[in-house]
């Protein structure tokens, strides 16, 4: 199932079961998601994302940066980062996707991908340090990439373009049953930005 729509009036559930996974479309102008995208590349303190694998610690292309209310502690891929406070600009953004989707966070992991080289592979969000079932929320700035889920029993895929200045978000049982991914692809030199807004729970 292809779903390449980059505006929505409403946010419906791209998900056919198991889970819900609404886009919002475009939620910021081009000049904000502009200036954000630029904000974010030059304010932000990009580190290295690091993996734990067969015991040992790896670094990847992908840059990442851990921001949220308080010193949260979050835990994936064998790694324990500590949260950062918010910067004027990813509260700034906070406060949009609150006001947009109803609904509050407490922190963010801030993904800079490079280029089209750049993805991660299949995975779910279930990391224990999450509220569960809770909502992430996707805010992307820079260059368009397309995001594909999987269902981890029926292999069911669902994929669409996240634009620039776009919002999608999971929520419910999604991670329990859905993998997602984004995928390299070739020809895309512009970086991409992705926030995803989550609440730890303590």
């Amino acid at each position: 199932m292809d779903l390449f729509d980059d505006q929505r009036d409403t946010a419906e559930n791209l998900l056919p079961f198991d889970g819900e996974v609404y886009y919002f479309g475009r939620v910021l102008s081009l000049d904000q998601a502009d200036h954000y995208l630029q904000t974010l590349l030059t304010s932000i303190d990009w580190q290295p994302d690091q993996a734990r694998v067969n015991g040992e610690v790896i670094a990847t292309r992908r840059r990442i940066a851990w921001h949220g209310s308080q010193p949260f502690a979050y835990t994936y891929s064998g790694i324990t980062k500590t949260a950062w406070p918010w910067t004027d600009a990813l509260l700034q953004l906070k406060q949009m996707v609150e006001a947009v989707t109803d609904k509050r966070f407490n922190s963010c992991l801030v993904n800079l991908y490079n280029d089209g080289q750049d993805g991660m592979a299949y995975h779910s969000d279930g990391e224990k340090d999450l509220l569960h079932h809770g909502a992430i929320a996707s805010l992307t700035l820079g260059a368009q990439r397309r995001f594909s889920f999987k269902h981890k029993t029926s292999k069911q895929k669902v994929e669409l373009e996240l634009a620039h200045g776009s919002l999608l978000v999971m929520q419910g049982a999604t991670q329990d049953n859905w993998l997602h991914r984004l995928p390299p692809v070739a020809g895309v030199t512009e970086a991409r930005i992705n926030l995803t807004f989550r609440s730890i729970v303590k």
